[in-house]
């Protein structure tokens, strides 16, 4: 607690083993709960802020300067808020970009998102990491005044995310076109024209710049939701089948996935998966998925692509993986974690159906991995050429 000459917290953290942390509350007021995970991109806090794959967690960020870019609608990755809050070291400062259109402050308690700052991040990112992510009751106050035994009691009383199936909490409400590309210097973003390779993208939390990586690669983007069925699928005539990313549990959104996927893997279309794509894939081609200690969360992971020896540096953000060891026959590893080993693609031997477990739209992140959309698009060439 605060001596008298320092200022009263106005914020505070409580995991669900008893340990505080107070800080600086910045956003939005009140409370939430969620699982906590750090994350060590150093850039890109609004987009990790908005992607849907962070529902119900907490973000660390283990690089001090948050919020100096401020923010701009063009950087969010989907209309709803995504990420219960966030924990940095450092308070925001005033932005100083030239695309800002605001201030990190401002718009977090325009979208009803909980930060904290003045948190010593390294001690809690090695407490994330010896002990796993844990569950938190953050709160905001600016009275600074607070009920620890409940916060405390409702961090331990929240179930998590084993068996919690949010991609219906961040699916689209119903089917729509995309045609935006990426951004490009000195355009921004530009729209794609004319026919293109028929994609049909099941959203379990597609993030925009997924979406606009295929549009950039000449797909004509068709975007379901979550619960969409094989025929919904197939009726649209696609000439391959995209699996975004979304949170949870793999396992629990798989009871309405897998059959739609299996219907699809009937028909032998080109099949692209990213995270819990990447899961649901293999849940559908019969593997297992875990939950992992920690996750992966950033913009810096290696991965190697054992079909060529490469390593590339990649985003991720995922809390549970794929168990290689339950991998069916016909069905290969590509590529693993240089960090820890585990999975991180698959693919269908002798047909054009893969998936990866990072985000290779790397937003933010490195763009070493761009090619598996060009990978896709060319499956889907080959099959129309045939």
């Amino acid at each position: 607690m605060p001596s008298a000459s320092t200022p009263r917290p106005t914020a505070c953290l409580a995991l669900s083993d008893g340990t505080l942390f107070y800080g600086h509350g910045f956003g939005a007021t009140g409370e939430t709960v969620a699982e906590l995970v750090f994350n060590t991109a150093m850039t890109g806090y609004q987009e990790i802020m908005t992607d849907p794959s962070y529902a119900g967690q907490v973000v660390t960020f283990t690089f001090p300067h948050i919020g100096n870019t401020g923010v701009t609608p063009e950087d969010d990755e989907t209309a709803t808020p995504a990420a219960a809050g966030m924990v940095v070291k450092w308070d925001p400062t005033e932005p100083s970009n030239w695309r800002s259109t605001g201030e990190l402050t401002d718009w977090l308690a325009r979208i009803g998102r909980i930060g904290i700052g003045g948190i010593d991040t390294r001690r809690l990112t090695r407490a994330i990491r010896q002990q796993g992510a844990p569950h938190v009751a953050l709160a905001h106050n600016p009275d600074g005044k607070f009920d620890i035994e409940k916060l405390v009691a409702r961090a331990r009383a929240w179930k998590g995310l084993v068996g919690l199936d949010l991609a219906k909490d961040v699916t689209c409400a119903q089917s729509y076109r995309w045609n935006e590309q990426r951004w490009a210097w000195p355009e921004g973003y530009t729209e794609r024209t004319g026919p293109g390779l028929r994609v049909v993208a099941i959203d379990y939390g597609a993030k925009r710049n997924i979406l606009r990586c295929l549009a950039s690669t000449g797909c004509e983007v068709t975007v379901l939701p979550a619960t969409a069925t094989a025929e919904d699928v197939l009726a649209l005539n696609p000439e391959g089948v995209f699996l975004s990313n979304g949170p949870g549990d793999p396992a629990a959104t798989g009871a309405y996935a897998v059959p739609m996927i299996k219907g699809v893997l009937d028909r032998d279309l080109p099949v692209f998966g990213i995270c819990l794509g990447h899961q649901m894939l293999a849940l559908a081609l019969g593997a297992r998925t875990v939950k992992m200690n920690h996750g992966h969360h950033g913009a810096n992971h290696p991965v190697k692509d054992l079909t060529t020896g490469k390593v590339e540096i990649t985003s991720m953000n995922h809390g549970f993986t794929v168990d290689s060891q339950t991998l069916p026959k016909g069905v290969s590893e590509t590529h693993v974690s240089l960090f820890d080993g585990s999975n991180c693609g698959i693919a269908v031997d002798g047909k054009p159906i893969f998936s990866v477990q990072y985000h290779p739209e790397a937003s933010p992140g490195p763009q070493d991995s761009y090619y598996l959309f060009e990978r896709f698009a060319a499956a889907m060439q080959a099959r129309r050429a045939a």
